[in-house]
């Protein structure tokens, strides 16, 4: 998909589509094809035009949000936005791009689209400016049948077993299926490092290093010959 998104806006308040309509015209990245007041109208819109993103509410008659987003093309990208921070898991749940609380600003908005498709190009005075959304200092995984927030700053380091990893943080550890890989392009990668086919460590808890294993609350991490060289010479540079 290219970094042009046709999207529409479906939520039953007025003044929320027209809110978020306003702040769409300012992201040249991002072309608003129709503004819906229920599932209905947005059905129609998405059965005759080519359709990559909905701005979907969650809270409204007869079909509501969540439902819909069950109904369609999986292909859609969805940013859900609500008012009802329960149904955070739900949207999650659904692989929805992000979960915007009203009211919505533009800067959270920015984030949100930025999430989507790397970086966000503002309108101003005519000339495009580009503008990177400030990052994420947390994480959401899957665990326990619920979406569990995890802070990057919380976390010791990440064991993978195969299709499942282990995220030790402070006081307990999150099992969670998901590849080590994965988890690995969702972190900054300035602040984790991967140390082993097996491991994912954050750099700022390591207590101590030799060439073979690092210490990171008072456990031993394995480096593999594969890391070694990188591993040694991004320690040996602090």
């Amino acid at each position: 998909m290219s970094n042009s998104y046709n999207c529409i806006i479906v939520d039953d308040e007025k003044a929320a589509r027209e809110i978020l309509e306003s702040h769409l015209q300012k992201i040249d990245a991002v072309k608003v094809l129709a503004s819906c007041k229920n599932a209905i109208e947005a059905f129609a819109v998405i059965n005759s035009e080519k359709v990559d993103l909905i701005f979907l509410d969650i809270n409204m008659p007869e079909i509501n949000g969540l439902s819909f987003a069950k109904s369609i093309n999986k292909d859609i990208k969805i940013i859900f936005t609500t008012a009802y921070r329960e149904y955070a898991a739900d949207g999650f749940d659904l692989q929805a791009v992000d979960y915007l609380l009203k009211p919505i600003s533009f800067e959270r908005l920015s984030q949100a689209i930025a999430k989507l498709i790397g970086e966000t190009i503002i309108k101003n005075n005519e000339l495009s400016t580009e503008i990177t959304a400030e990052k994420s200092d947390f994480i959401f995984v899957r665990s326990d049948r619920k979406m569990i927030k995890i802070d990057y700053s919380d976390i010791f380091y990440i064991e993978s077993l195969s299709d499942y990893i282990k995220i030790h943080i402070t006081e307990k550890t999150i099992v969670t299926r998901e590849t080590i890989s994965n988890i690995e392009a969702k972190l900054p990668n300035n602040d984790f490092m991967r140390v082993h086919r097996s491991y994912l460590i954050a750099i700022s808890k390591i207590e101590s290093f030799t060439s073979e294993h690092l210490e990171i609350n008072k456990n031993s991490i394995p480096i593999s010959r594969s890391y070694k060289k990188g591993v040694l010479e991004i320690l040996e540079g602090f």
